[in-house]
């Protein structure tokens, strides 16, 4: 009897509490292991859906921009293109002269950088748009495309040697252009301001009219930073030429 109780012993009430703690552990942990299996490849899955949304969106934007314009868009930027080439060139005359103020020649230097830029990014959206592109010569020559007039200002008012555009807008006819030509020294430098207030007053115009009726935000967003800084400079100049 003895032996028979020894041979095959029962386990204490302690020890079967232990091993079922134990056991409902090992379950419990396997149960936690899956569930955050499950949260990893469902979170995985939601990451490839969320970047594949984003980039289709950015695709359809891009698509929709180039094509969120209107006719204002595109004569401003035709306009503003061929006027900027202007001041590019009017720059040009005068640092090419000597005993040229220094202030006027660190104007014209800014001129060039801040508008060389803006005449690549308006040639780039008439590309997007399918427009044509204006002719790359900056002088007055007939036949030119006509920018709107802004109203005649006095220097060009009745002025015969105009060519094909009409007076406004703040572009210098022909006659103009051999003046400031042909000036030197102080004088050069005078005239290159009065010329520029008069050239910056007529792209403001402009741009005002690309953000009251433009639809391309990229383009009225210029339009607003030519008003901003070209005042800027309206207003430098008229320093410079009032200590002249």
């Amino acid at each position: 009897m003895w032996l028979c109780r020894a041979g095959a012993p029962t386990n204490s009430p302690a020890t079967e509490e232990r091993t079922a703690v134990l056991r409902r552990s090992f379950v419990l942990s396997v149960a936690v292991l899956a569930i955050a299996g499950l949260v990893s490849v469902s979170a995985c899955s939601n990451s490839g859906n969320d970047q594949g949304g984003r980039a289709t969106s950015g695709v359809s934007t891009s698509g929709s921009a180039a094509g969120a314009h209107n006719a204002n868009d595109v004569t401003f930027a035709h306009h503003m293109i061929q006027h900027h080439q202007q001041a590019i060139e009017m720059s040009d005359i005068v640092l090419g002269k000597q005993g040229i103020d220094p202030r006027v020649v660190n104007l014209a230097n800014q001129i060039k950088a801040a508008q060389g830029p803006e005449i690549q990014q308006m040639q780039s959206w008439l590309s997007q748009w399918g427009a044509s592109a204006m002719p790359t010569t900056t002088g007055m020559d007939p036949g030119q495309t006509a920018m709107p007039s802004m109203g005649p200002s006095p220097s060009q008012s009745g002025n015969p040697n105009g060519g094909g555009m009409p007076a406004g807008g703040g572009m210098m006819p022909e006659g103009d252009m051999a003046a400031l030509r042909n000036a030197q020294g102080v004088e050069a430098s005078k005239l290159f301001l009065s010329q520029m207030i008069e050239h910056h007053r007529g792209a403001i115009s402009m741009a005002q009219n690309e953000i009251g009726s433009g639809q391309f935000p990229p383009a009225t967003a210029m339009a607003r930073s030519i008003v901003s800084s070209q005042q800027q400079e309206i207003d430098t100049m008229q320093n410079i030429l009032a200590s002249l």
